[in-house]
């Protein structure tokens, strides 16, 4: 596996490089922000290790416009032990894992192995027309925006796309989703696809996501 370590502490940059090269993975590292990006572009590794404490561009900027461009590489970041807030932000902007400091390098390196083994692959890849999502990294595009769906949203967007075509009444999306009888209301699912069409329809001239009436709903890439 290609790794790109973005961190300004060059011993624990040469720590991690060594250690995943005895592994048997390709391990390069930048010491700034704005160096690392540009690594992150050119090079497209399988996975970053990025700190968030980084000269030129902190690790925040680093990988929202690592998202912003829809990069897919896999990101954990570094963090200090007592930066909730910040794990919580990374997560939320789109990083695969954390790890605060200090940190065990065995386990460092295990992480960034476990995160290897959940590349995804073809199946794991759903696409209706330019629409697609990630099952794996849950991450929703169409024509290459990123699209930010809620864990109900991007459920009941994923049950919609396993089957194009085929329509799902109210009570069908409520048990896939939902699965328990007592934890959902019928009512809930127009809510929901009124809340997909706004954010995978909007703007664009194809609707991909269709009403028939007293039937239900479907997904499909033609009217």
């Amino acid at each position: 596996m290609r790794v790109l370590v973005i961190e300004d502490e060059p011993q624990l940059a040469r720590h991690i490089t060594s250690a995943l090269t005895r592994r048997g993975h390709l391990a390069s590292a930048a010491a700034d922000g704005a160096e690392g990006l540009r690594t992150a572009l050119d090079q497209t590794p399988d996975l970053v290790v990025l700190d968030l404490n980084l000269p030129t561009l902190d690790g925040f900027i680093v990988l929202s416009r690592l998202r912003d461009v829809n990069s897919a590489v896999r990101v954990l970041i570094l963090t200090a032990r007592g930066e909730v807030e910040h794990r919580v932000k990374g997560l939320k902007a789109g990083a695969d894992d954390y790890l605060p400091k200090p940190f065990s390098m065995d386990e460092l390196v295990a992480r960034i192995e476990a995160l290897g083994r959940r590349s995804a692959t073809p199946s794991d890849i759903l696409k209706v027309g330019d629409l697609q999502i990630d099952l794996v990294h849950r991450r929703t595009t169409r024509a290459g925006h990123v699209i930010g769906l809620s864990p109900r949203e991007f459920e009941v967007l994923q049950v919609l796309m396993q089957e194009p075509g085929r329509v799902f009444s109210r009570t069908e999306l409520c048990e896939r989703v939902w699965q328990r009888e007592h934890e959902y209301d019928t009512r809930t699912v127009e809510i929901f696809i009124t809340r997909l069409r706004k954010k995978v329809d909007s703007g664009f001239s194809v609707p991909l996501i269709h009403t028939l009436r007293a039937v239900g709903y479907t997904i499909r890439a033609s009217s």
